[in-house]
């Protein structure tokens, strides 16, 4: 697992604890019934804090899953 993919799914266990790693990786906004407004923007400051970067709030609507948010990260964090 690389390291960017690996700091996403401790940021998803942070924020829906109730998920097994399998979830984590198949998880969406419609999956995901915890995974309203608040746990976005819950999620979105966990991973500012774990990767160090600020996500663009006008892409925020478009990141609705894992594999979203995971590509988002490989474009923007520097490797």
């Amino acid at each position: 697992m690389d390291n960017i993919r690996a700091k996403l799914v401790q940021c998803f266990r942070s924020v829906f604890p109730a998920l097994s790693p399998a979830e984590i990786e198949r998880a969406t906004q419609a999956s995901v019934r915890e995974w309203d407004s608040v746990a976005a923007i819950t999620l979105v400051n966990v991973i500012e804090e774990e990767v160090g970067i600020t996500v663009d709030f006008d892409r925020l609507a478009e990141l609705d899953s894992f594999d979203k948010i995971l590509e988002y990260l490989r474009e923007e964090v520097p490797q």
